[in-house]
């Protein structure tokens, strides 16, 4: 069954987490370098701010995804960059975006607790046409989120502390 603009979307949401052992700020630059995320997703690549946008709320940027088989650009609006404490964008814009991707980042020990999240904001067909089809996203995303977060951790533990 096709589901209506009126849905409920609050459930489609997740939020992981890793401890990566860098200082938050340090972090906090990784990942509000949105060109550098290629390095760790498996879904998000070729991410660039636009000219003369950098990581500030209001900035946009684009990014080539891939899921599967299917391919596509988007373009995100920055919400929130509190240097060494959050990053997040919605993707579409702040107005009336569909997604937010947002980061925190917190010291604990000699490295920094990050969790990402992701909230569908409202329904749009793009991205499903059924609960089922939106629950699957929402299960794959997480998966990517999982995925990111621990190519994160492990690329900065290969830089050998240069990242504290």
């Amino acid at each position: 069954m096709n589901i209506t603009s009126d849905l409920d979307v609050t459930g489609f949401a997740f939020t992981r987490s890793a401890w990566v052992d860098a200082a938050p700020i340090r972090v906090y630059e990784l990942i509000s370098d949105v060109s550098a995320i290629g390095r760790w997703s498996p879904t998000a690549s070729g991410v660039a701010y636009d000219d003369g946008d950098g990581p500030w709320p209001g900035a946009w940027f684009s990014g080539a995804n891939r899921r599967e088989d299917r391919e596509w650009t988007t373009r995100s609006q920055v919400e929130k960059a509190d240097p060494g404490t959050a990053f997040s964008f919605v993707v579409g814009g702040t107005g009336d975006g569909i997604v937010r991707w947002a980061w925190d980042f917190r010291a604990q020990g000699s490295g920094s607790l990050v969790r990402q999240s992701w909230r569908l904001l409202r329904f749009d067909p793009v991205l499903g046409r059924t609960v089922a089809e939106l629950e699957a996203l929402r299960e794959y995303m997480a998966a990517s989120v999982e995925t990111t977060l621990a190519a994160l951790a492990q690329w900065v533990a290969e830089q050998g502390g240069s990242l504290r």
